[in-house]
């Protein structure tokens, strides 16, 4: 792995202790995980966007996903502040940067990957988070009133950089 993975700025404990956790995981023992075994993980199983967060892990067209990029994907979930440690000028950005973790969440409501959040996304994914609820029509006026506050474009549909801007205006918020 050794360079290739310079990005994940992940411990040599860290990486062995994910390698235990991915061979847990090969239930058909082939170096690769599927969807199913993903399933099988009883955090992703009740979470509502369980499906969401597996599909992170399969690019586009890809049923199996090797070690490296399951320690890929799983990089983005460290804490920031692990940065701080290794700064280097020309380094690639980490994959747990500010940056990164929010283009992870933002393509967790980019169901069709056009880089857009549309109202439908929007909704469908709430859907998923709430349930049944909350009605339909409190739905459709939460996702109206977010795409209302982030959409500063004016085409009906959230980009990155006003899901940024909102998220940077949502942060600001909660420190005050």
């Amino acid at each position: 792995l050794g360079g290739s993975c310079a990005n994940l700025l992940l411990s040599h404990s860290q990486i062995t202790r994910l390698y235990s956790r991915f061979t847990s995981l090969d239930k058909g023992e082939n170096g690769t995980l599927s969807r199913e075994d993903f399933q099988r993980i009883p955090e992703l199983a009740i979470n509502p966007l369980g499906d969401r967060i597996i599909n992170a892990f399969f690019p586009e067209g890809e049923d199996q996903v090797n070690f490296r990029g399951f320690m890929r994907t799983l990089a983005h979930f460290r804490p920031i502040e692990d940065n701080e440690k290794s700064k280097n000028p020309t380094a690639s950005e980490p994959l747990n940067s500010r940056t990164n973790k929010l283009l992870f969440a933002f393509r967790l409501y980019d169901l069709d990957r056009d880089d857009k959040i549309s109202r439908d996304e929007l909704l469908q994914v709430l859907r998923m988070m709430v349930g049944v609820n909350i009605s339909d029509e409190q739905l459709g006026s939460i996702a109206d009133r977010t795409i209302q506050e982030a959409d500063t474009n004016g085409d009906n549909s959230i980009s990155f950089n006003e899901f940024i801007k909102a998220s940077f205006v949502l942060t600001l918020h909660t420190l005050l």
